[in-house]
């Protein structure tokens, strides 16, 4: 594994917005399942709905983490490393190549609380020309009522490999709040590629904090797929990838549904530093009485550099609030960087052409809101696409 360089420029820690006394630090062990499928139907069900499948049917390997505990972590296709962080940490001698090099510790104030309780979480690295033909899936579970859960997560696609990583985060019934602060590192070699698709499932007066920093390398991809349909009381996100060598991409797609009581304040930036990089930036929002922030920042930093920003939002009630922040910096004279937002409701003459054509209102309504929520996700699995059209079917009953 290669050297990488730490950020020359580490940000002052900024003051917690939560009141993290509100959070237990402790909880109890849980013992190891040699399957998922050991689990209780309940959490099962739970798994399901967030893209994890305990059968674990068309996957290459599984991580299960319950509040503390690693319960598994195995992988069945060659080429592949994947560890719980522990045992990572103890095999690479503290991982000090990749050990907060994409993100600062001191970033914020969730940041210095992920390095000082570090509860887990999962290391990944993909041997140089590896394909891994399914994805990996992991699956970050809270059965504690108020449990502060803190992960630390480091993906290295060595060079020319290739690897599709599902996350699910969830709670189990029974857990009302919580806090789940997660810091995340993706290093994209040479010519590699990342897809991650992260799909939340929390209950409604959950606090969720992840933090996450990219690194991509001449000619790597990642993209990344955030998915999240159901309440969450206060989610905060701004994952950055930095693209440091000639014709690196990087694409963020998200799909929100804001229902009432939820606040989400969500974004990426990218940071092309390399000539011929490519950025995208692509978002749908729904609100249905919750708040979202939906930024968007994109930096073009060397010549020839291409990229777009794109914020749409639907408001179907007047209690919910949509406001998009795209940002736009150019610093070269040579890059071409465009943006599109746009905030509205549905459109009456939509509505009235569908009930024309035998619809009722709410099924019409139900039908727009599906098509503008099903964004073309790159690299989604077709079961795992499926299991999402099925969740957006089901916001028909939100409005």
């Amino acid at each position: 594994m290669s050297s990488t360089a730490r950020p020359t420029k580490e940000p002052e820690s900024s003051p917690a917005d939560l009141d993290l006394t509100r959070f237990k630090d402790e909880a109890p062990e849980h013992e190891p399942v040699d399957r998922l499928t050991q689990l209780s139907q309940e959490d099962i069900e739970v798994m399901l709905r967030s893209g994890i499948d305990p059968r674990e049917e068309g996957r290459s390997g599984s991580f299960f983490q319950m509040d503390h505990s690693v319960l598994q972590c195995h992988v069945n296709t060659p080429g592949v490393e994947f560890l719980p962080m522990g045992r990572a940490l103890t095999k690479y001698n503290g991982l000090d190549e990749y050990w907060w090099r994409a993100l600062s510790p001191t970033k914020d104030a969730y940041t210095v609380r992920a390095d000082q309780h570090i509860d887990s979480g999962y290391f990944i690295r993909v041997e140089p020309d590896a394909i891994v033909d399914y994805p990996l899936q992991a699956c970050m579970y809270l059965s504690e009522d108020k449990l502060a859960q803190g992960v630390h997560n480091v993906v290295i696609a060595e060079e020319g490999s290739h690897l599709h990583l599902i996350t699910g985060c969830a709670t189990a019934a029974h857990v009302r709040s919580g806090l789940h602060v997660g810091a995340s590192e993706f290093y994209v070699k040479k010519g590699a590629t990342i897809s991650f698709t992260m799909i939340h499932n929390w209950p409604e007066e959950m606090a969720v904090r992840p933090r996450t920093g990219i690194v991509v390398e001449e000619g790597g991809t990642f993209i990344s797929n955030y998915v999240c349909l159901v309440a969450a009381e206060d989610m905060q996100s701004y994952p950055t990838a930095t693209l440091r060598g000639r014709g690196a991409v990087a694409t963020f797609n998200s799909v929100l549904l804001a229902r009432p009581g939820s606040l989400f304040d969500t974004g990426s930036r990218i940071v092309m530093e390399a000539e011929e990089c490519r950025g995208d930036i692509i978002s749908r929002a729904v609100s249905t009485g919750g708040r979202v922030i939906a930024r968007g920042h994109i930096i073009g930093a060397a010549d020839r550099v291409k990229a777009h920003l794109e914020c749409k939002g639907l408001l179907l009630s007047d209690e919910g609030v949509i406001h998009a922040i795209p940002e736009l910096e150019g610093r070269r004279s040579d890059v071409e960087m465009t943006h599109e937002a746009a905030v509205g409701k549905i459109a009456r003459d939509e509505i009235e052409y569908l009930m024309a054509r035998g619809l009722t209102e709410d099924e019409a309504t139900g039908l727009i809101i599906r098509g503008f929520l099903s964004l073309d996700i790159v690299g989604l699995p077709p079961a795992l696409k499926a299991e999402l059209d099925a969740m957006i079917a089901d916001t028909e009953g939100a409005t």
